[in-house]
């Protein structure tokens, strides 16, 4: 009998990861591939769409070369995308009409600012979203009126929008499918979350032509095969989700009330409400977490902007560090910051404060602070602002959280993992394979050919490998998170012209 294996293709902010998993769901070999960041403008954040494209093709082929398998045995591939990144091309050249513009720009926060003063409580209602740049609409409104063309066309039906799941799988299709799921479409802003339909009202108060769209689909389920040019096989695309709700499915969160967190360039929290739609009161977003069988499952979400981008900036910006990984050690080495409080807020500020022009802000620095004083408030930032969002769920939920999954890049880091069970009180559990995006887009395909028959067969794959106990103080806890709360108004509102 042939084997069998399992594509998952996590397409990140920073760059693409192709786990290829066995039938028992072990990692076979993996694909790495960066991509470039290009900042035009203060401000502003841009991929290049054919470079992403090129780069998760490579990187397909490098996982099923270096597991050294047949095209022919991969059974499905599923995708996750970084969300809020959105782009616009022609239907029939194919080619991007503009760079994909990507979640953490903020060009576009004036007219957010506008449409959040006009519509703002509406849209929340409508589509569970505080209106901010972040989201995916006014970044196509801008693009379409960055060229006088631009508009003419769409509004012919010769161009097409999408989220980057929906680009990788028009491309992988050969054009022949335009479509995106619930829970990507839910980070557009344009997804009216009662009614599961794109939300003409809110289209027609932005202005973006309904024929750019694409068709909303559940999370899984075949969608279409990848061209046989391409990797020597039509493999079924069966699984598709925004990277944070791919997670939440690849953590085994598939009950309400389960909570995990990403480290990544960002970070974010989600906790799964069920079939409940939870409005928050304190700032944290409601969306989709999946759709199946034409059934919506929601969940509450609390985003932080800036995480793992806090490390590449010791590295890359001010040189501190030469590798993310020497920031354990550095940490390590200092019994606290010496009093320094770093708020990352580089580009603003996300949930729970949605401030836009909160920029990033070093407190306490005297002359005895040091390199590793700097490196460990960076690392102390990054729990803090997890810490912010789970007391805003908790609140909002009613939920009694027990216990934190974490995954993603970061959780390697024992320091880290250790202060953030330290700050929020509870357990935080570290998974065998921590790169969950990629491994809950391949359950979900698995989930979408009808190799997995419930939810329930794929919780019991999910494997702890270390889980963290608090050991701070309760006192010593309140006494910090008292002193970052400070710190944090003192950063907020500042890039106001």
């Amino acid at each position: 009998m042939a084997p069998k294996y399992y594509l998952g293709v996590d397409q990140g902010t920073t760059g693409t990861t192709v786990l290829l998993l066995d039938e028992n769901w072990n990692i076979k070999s993996k694909g790495y591939n960066e991509h470039k960041q290009h900042y035009p403008k203060p401000g502003w954040v841009e991929h290049e769409p054919m470079e992403i494209w090129e780069k998760t093709v490579a990187t397909i082929k490098q996982a099923i070369d270096s597991g050294g398998v047949l095209p022919t045995d991969i059974r499905c591939i599923g995708i996750d995308n970084q969300g809020e990144t959105v782009m616009v091309w022609n239907k029939q050249t194919g080619k991007p009409v503009h760079n994909a513009i990507v979640w953490q720009d903020r060009r576009t926060s004036k007219m957010a600012d506008k449409l959040k003063a006009e519509w703002g409580n509406e849209i929340k209602i409508k589509t569970g979203l505080v209106v901010d740049a972040y989201f995916s609409a006014l970044k196509i409104k801008w693009i379409l009126d960055s060229d006088e063309g631009l508009r003419k066309a769409a509004e012919k039906g010769d161009l097409l929008a999408g989220t980057l799941d929906t680009w990788l799988i028009w491309k992988m299709t050969g054009g022949r499918v335009h479509m995106t799921d619930y829970s990507t479409a839910s980070r557009t802003m344009l997804l009216n979350i009662h009614t599961r339909k794109w939300d003409a009202e809110i289209i027609k108060k932005i202005g973006i032509p309904e024929i750019l769209l694409p068709d909303i689909k559940d999370s899984c389920g075949v969608y279409g095969h990848t061209s046989r040019e391409l990797f020597g096989a039509e493999i079924p695309i069966s699984g598709s989700a925004v990277d944070q709700q791919a997670a939440l499915f690849g953590q085994a969160c598939h009950h309400a009330g389960m909570v995990k967190t990403t480290y990544g360039t960002g970070c974010f929290m989600l906790m799964n409400t069920g079939t409940t739609i939870v409005s928050s009161k304190n700032g944290l977003l409601t969306t989709v977490a999946w759709g199946l069988n034409n059934e919506l499952c929601f969940a509450l979400d609390g985003g932080v902007y800036i995480a793992g981008a806090a490390v590449q900036w010791l590295r890359d910006g001010i040189k501190i560090i030469e590798k993310a990984a020497d920031t354990e050690e550095l940490s390590n080495s200092v019994p606290d910051t010496g009093g320094v409080i770093f708020v990352p807020a580089f580009v603003g500020l996300a949930a729970p404060h949605w401030d836009q022009y909160a920029r990033g802000t070093m407190l306490g620095i005297t002359a005895g602070t040091t390199r590793a004083h700097i490196v460990r408030a960076t690392l102390e930032s990054i729990a803090f602002q997890v810490g912010d969002n789970l007391d805003v769920m908790r609140k909002d939920s009613g939920i009694k959280i027990d216990v934190m999954r974490a995954d993603g890049g970061a959780v390697v880091n024992n320091f880290l993992m250790q202060f953030q069970s330290d700050i929020l009180g509870i357990p935080v559990d570290v998974p065998v394979i921590n790169e969950t995006t990629a491994l809950g887009a391949a359950y979900l395909a698995a989930l979408g050919i009808g190799d997995f028959n419930n939810l329930g067969e794929i919780s019991k794959k999910w494997k702890l490998l270390k889980r963290y106990d608090p050991k701070m103080s309760v006192d010593h806890r309140e006494y910090l998170r008292a002193r970052w709360s400070k710190a944090v108004e003192r950063a907020k509102n500042w890039a106001v012209e």
